[in-house]
């Protein structure tokens, strides 16, 4: 519950959602901090609010967290796409 309330003082604006894609998907490295991230937003993001899209990015599948940080993931190839859905299951 407290999660909830949590999320919903601090939901992002669509376009906040795309800034943090955006500055992701051109950090060049393969895994950025969120201190180096915070860095390179255009615009300054609360830290609550930033999490809450980097919680929802992971669970969409687009960002990995590890301990070394934050990496793109997601691709928009059609033929890496096509080949994930007809390949096989271990």
């Amino acid at each position: 519950m407290q999660r909830a309330i949590q999320i919903q003082e601090h939901s992002p604006t669509l376009n906040t959602v795309i800034m943090v894609e955006d500055a992701l998907k051109k950090a060049g490295k393969s895994a950025i901090s969120v201190a180096e991230l915070k860095r390179k937003l255009p615009k300054q993001v609360n830290h609550y609010t930033l999490m809450a899209i980097l919680e929802y990015l992971e669970e969409s599948n687009k960002i990995a967290v590890s301990l070394r940080g934050i990496t793109w993931i997601h691709s928009a190839n059609q033929n890496l796409k096509k080949a994930v859905k007809q390949g096989l299951e271990l």
